[in-house]
């Protein structure tokens, strides 16, 4: 468990047309696969739940009144109003009012969550606490490593919120949905998403302050960042540690070094990471050919491209998406247009 005190805001360079890639943003959106769930929930003392893990990323909100949160391990967690629980990976966890409570086994978890309808105007008796709750669905089956790397429970305390703009965005939605008004359905999605990447902002800001390493040290490395930003913005680029060196500014040995020692990874093994990841999103949810597939993420060879995925994944990828629409569609066949040959050897080789 990782409690924050403080956010500090910490300011990127970039350059030319890099400035508006944002790597964040991207690694969400390519993480994210179904619509995110949230409600406004309320409990009268004495309450104690035990939620089974979400497979998702979920969080608590606390509105009004104390409540206790109990990770998987470690000791219990105090949460005042406008304090923020935030579960990168929805591991089971209790909520309580006492931090001596018992806790009963709850059937529904952050993942099975769903926005409760407004209160009626009918009178019933004041809750002792209000939250909000919710989950984003996101493919751990290739999480990033970005979002890997958060520890199990990350507490924000209310100082953190109060009077910010991730305050501002609790308080927009917990009138969404509060209110049943046009155009929610937008509006919460929209005021979800802010959330999330408030909640990744105000955690990477605090720890870049506190490491020497790691994605956190990284977003907020100039010279990182550029190169980050440039293999985001242009995928399919057949970029070399020496053309990334030159964007970040550095000797090709000094960059190799620096990028390898924070992302953890070589900047051509996170290039080839990154394009295997961002093929998979495709043939997960859209029709697009292989061979335009293969030449979005920088390969000129489809061949070439199917090689490189099935050693990624484990099958070539036609099988692929044929394994992802069934598991989508349940016992429905996946769509004819969506079933593909797998390209045959070339006579040349990869790009």
């Amino acid at each position: 468990m990782i409690s924050i005190s403080c956010a500090g805001v910490s300011p990127v360079l970039s350059s030319g047309i890099l400035d508006d890639v944002d790597v964040l943003s991207d690694v969400v959106t390519a993480m994210r696969i179904g619509k995110p769930h949230s409600a406004r929930v309320s409990h009268r003392a004495p309450f104690g739940r035990r939620f089974p893990a979400a497979g998702a990323a979920g969080f608590h909100i606390v509105l009004q009144g104390t409540c206790w949160l109990f990770p998987p391990t470690g000791t219990p967690i105090a949460l005042r109003p406008g304090d923020i629980a935030f579960l990168p990976r929805g591991c089971a966890h209790g909520l309580a009012d006492s931090e001596n409570g018992p806790l009963v086994d709850s059937q529904i978890s952050l993942r099975t969550i769903q926005p409760e309808k407004p209160p009626t105007p009918a009178p019933h008796p004041a809750s002792d606490i209000v939250m909000l709750c919710g989950a984003y669905l996101l493919d751990r089956t290739r999480a990033h490593p970005m979002l890997e790397n958060l520890p199990g429970v990350i507490h924000i305390p209310a100082p953190t919120t109060r009077h910010t703009m991730l305050g501002t965005v609790i308080d927009l939605l917990d009138g969404e949905l509060h209110r049943d008004r046009p155009g929610s359905d937008a509006m919460l999605r929209a005021l979800l998403d802010a959330l999330l990447l408030h909640i990744l902002r105000v955690w990477f800001d605090e720890q870049a302050d506190d490491r020497t390493a790691g994605w956190a040290v990284a977003l907020h490395d100039p010279a990182v960042t550029v190169a980050l930003r440039a293999i985001h913005s242009e995928p399919g680029h057949g970029w070399t540690v020496a053309e990334l060196a030159n964007q970040a500014g550095l000797s090709r040995a000094t960059f190799a070094r620096r990028f390898t020692t924070l992302i953890g990874q070589p900047p051509v093994t996170y290039l080839t990471w990154w394009r295997m990841t961002l093929a998979a999103r495709h043939l997960r949810d859209d029709n697009t050919p292989l061979a335009t597939v293969a030449r979005q993420v920088g390969y000129t060879s489809e061949f070439a491209f199917a090689h490189a995925f099935k050693h990624e994944f484990g099958c070539a990828p036609g099988q692929f998406r044929r394994n992802s629409r069934t598991a989508a569609l349940g016992a429905h066949d996946p769509e004819p247009s969506v079933i593909e040959h797998e390209p045959a050897p070339p006579n040349a080789g990869q790009h």
